[in-house]
């Protein structure tokens, strides 16, 4: 349940900021938060992350439906995994669903984080790009530091 309200929550909140961001601002317009270090800047992705462009975009597309099904595959082989992997896979999920939204009904992903210090930037990115990398930094981590490793085979259980 509490996986559930997790995956809600982010999902809701990467919805609702790429909703306010595609009704109030125009692609390529920027908005300072603090500085130049934050900014909110509107930009139309139609390429995997960070703008990368590997083929069309339907390719994308199917990339993250068979994603995310592989992650609910997991999460449902692997239920008696520990709450800290089961929530990676969630933050993960929730990420590549956000941005599936985005494709099917846009075809393209909004993205509006921007940070950086004067011309040295990141990409601009959003929730949904957020929750699927701190996901992955942790699932790294259980993988790599834990004591008691996840099970990551797919047989099911």
């Amino acid at each position: 349940m509490r996986f559930g309200l997790l995956f809600a929550a982010i999902l809701a909140l990467d919805q609702a900021t790429k909703f306010l961001v595609r009704n109030t601002m125009f692609p390529g317009q920027s908005i300072p938060v603090l500085g130049q270090v934050l900014k909110i800047t509107y930009v139309e992705n139609t390429g995997i992350a960070f703008g990368l462009r590997l083929g069309p975009g339907p390719v994308f597309t199917v990339l993250s439906i068979l994603a995310s099904l592989f992650i609910i595959v997991l999460l449902l082989t692997h239920r008696k995994e520990r709450p800290p992997f089961k929530a990676a896979l969630v933050m993960i999920l929730s990420g590549a669903v956000g941005n599936l939204i985005d494709r099917i009904l846009f075809q393209q992903v909004a993205d509006f984080i921007d940070l950086g210090v004067k011309h040295l930037r990141w990409y601009v990115f959003n929730v949904a790009d957020t929750a699927v990398v701190v996901g992955m930094a942790l699932l790294t981590y259980l993988i790599l530091f834990s004591e008691r490793k996840p099970e990551t085979d797919l047989v099911p259980r």
